[in-house]
């Protein structure tokens, strides 16, 4: 007898209300160990003596190629946005497709 309960690729992502609101970052640095890259997230401020990580992200090399594409990709979609002179993006441009995770390889 056939098993029709195969699997399904699809992750259900949650965004609670505090982390939609995001935080701001202008500056990253990445190291990297043979294991992982370790991306912190910067927020500088002008005059301050001391910058505060925001955030820190840890990946696996194959995780932190698929963000760089993912990047890569997105890059270009904006850049060819931009193209036409409008300076300003819409809102649904942000918005992951359902189904799936964006910029999944």
């Amino acid at each position: 007898m056939e098993n029709n309960n195969k699997p399904s690729n699809e992750i259900q992502v949650e965004l609670s209300e505090e982390m939609a609101q995001g935080t701001y970052a202008n500056l990253a640095i990445i190291s990297h160990s043979t294991s992982e890259f370790i991306l912190d997230f910067i927020r500088v401020v002008p005059g301050a003596p001391k910058a505060q990580v925001k955030s820190r992200v840890i990946l696996t090399p194959d995780n932190a190629k698929r963000l760089l594409f993912a990047l890569q990709d997105n890059l270009a979609k904006y850049e060819e946005q931009m193209k036409g002179g409008s300076k300003t993006a819409n809102f649904e441009d942000f918005i992951p497709p359902m189904g799936g995770v964006q910029g999944e390889a």
